[in-house]
């Protein structure tokens, strides 16, 4: 028996070294592509902590949306981005017109929500508690969310491969 009590302790242990060390090699990294490592092995210890407090849900969703899907886009976007000379090639016209767009946008936002009558329901109807949103969402919606991911990632494929092509025509 006291020997599983070693074994926990160890686990608690390597699961607090896997955070801290990746936390220090994301903060650290002179390349973004070993930040982003670090980010990953420091959230696999986040979650090696929630399977070590016995929650399974919370651990498999760590390891689904923030390793593979945070840190999957980061790697993407460093792939896709703009290299240190194409960014120099960059005009001060961008800039501005990137300004007056957004300009634009928030004065028409202000606009909208001036226009809008903001109504406060009379009555909410339905249970919005902890409880019985979780059970609506992982039982009646489930699908709908798995679905949800499934397009998401072919639309991130998609757009990397129409991305990658556009800048081999380009260099070409």
């Amino acid at each position: 028996m006291i020997f599983y009590k070693y074994i926990s302790e160890f686990l608690f242990i390597a699961f607090i070294m896997l955070v801290f060390l990746g936390s220090l090699l994301a903060v650290r990294a002179k390349v973004l592509m070993h930040g982003v490592l670090g980010l990953a092995v420091s959230i696999l210890g986040v979650s090696g902590l929630y399977f070590y407090l016995g929650s399974m849900f919370l651990t498999l969703m760590q390891v689904l949306i923030y390793v593979g899907a945070v840190c999957i886009v980061i790697a993407f976007g460093v792939m896709v981005g703009k290299t240190p000379t194409e960014v120099e090639g960059l005009k001060l016209k961008a800039g501005i017109f990137g300004m007056f767009v957004s300009a634009v946008v928030f004065i028409l936002l202000i606009f909208s929500i001036k226009k809008t009558s903001w109504k406060i329901p009379i009555k909410m109807s339905g249970d919005f508690s902890i409880e019985h949103l979780g059970y609506t969402m992982l039982t009646k919606y489930c699908l709908a969310f798995e679905l949800i991911s499934v397009l998401l990632l072919a639309a991130v494929v998609g757009a990397i491969i129409i991305a990658r092509g556009g800048r081999e025509e380009i260099n070409s």
